[in-house]
C-alpha cells in the first residue's frame, strides 16, 4: 500500500514596496515563506522597476534593489547580515514580517500545507509577485 506524502503546514508573506508610506499604495515585490518543522525558510525578489517608476518613488531603482538584497541576505542566514540572521528560520521570518512602516513592509503572514515547498513557493511566487 502506498503511503501519503506527509504534509508540511507552512506560512507566507508578500514583499511589498511602498513608495508613499502614508498613501499605501503598493507594489508587491517579493515573496517569503517559512516551514518550522522542516526549518526551511525562502525568500525571493524581483521588483518590476518599470511599474514601480509610475509611482514616482522617491528612491533610485539601486536603492530598492540594495534594501531588497539586505532583506534577502537576512531570510539566507548570511552570518555578516547583522544579529538577526544568526536566529532560527521562524524567528528570521517573524523578524522580517512583523509590522513596520517604511516603505518596505509584508502583507499578514499567510498559512498552508503541503507536500512540497518549493513548488508551492514558485506557483506562490509567480502568482503574487510576478
Amino acid at each position: 500500500m502506498q503511503s501519503t506524502p506527509e504534509k508540511n503546514l507552512f506560512e507566507y508573506a508578500v514583499v511589498r514596496y511602498l513608495p508613499d508610506v502614508e498613501r499605501e499604495e503598493f507594489i508587491n515585490v517579493g515573496l517569503i515563506m517559512m516551514c518550522k518543522r522542516r526549518r526551511w525558510l525562502k525568500c525571493r525578489v524581483a521588483p518590476n522597476h518599470q511599474l514601480i517608476a509610475q509611482f514616482n518613488p522617491p528612491h533610485s531603482p539601486e536603492v530598492i534593489d540594495r534594501q531588497l538584497q539586505s532583506f534577502l541576505r537576512v531570510a539566507d542566514g548570511q552570518r555578516d547580515a547583522g544579529p538577526i540572521a544568526t536566529l532560527e528560520a521562524e524567528e528570521r521570518f517573524r523578524w522580517l514580517t512583523a509590522v513596520r512602516s517604511a516603505s518596505f513592509q509584508t502583507s499578514r503572514p499567510h498559512p498552508g500545507k503541503t507536500t512540497d515547498l518549493d513548488a508551492t513557493f514558485n506557483t506562490l511566487f509567480h502568482r503574487l509577485v510576478l
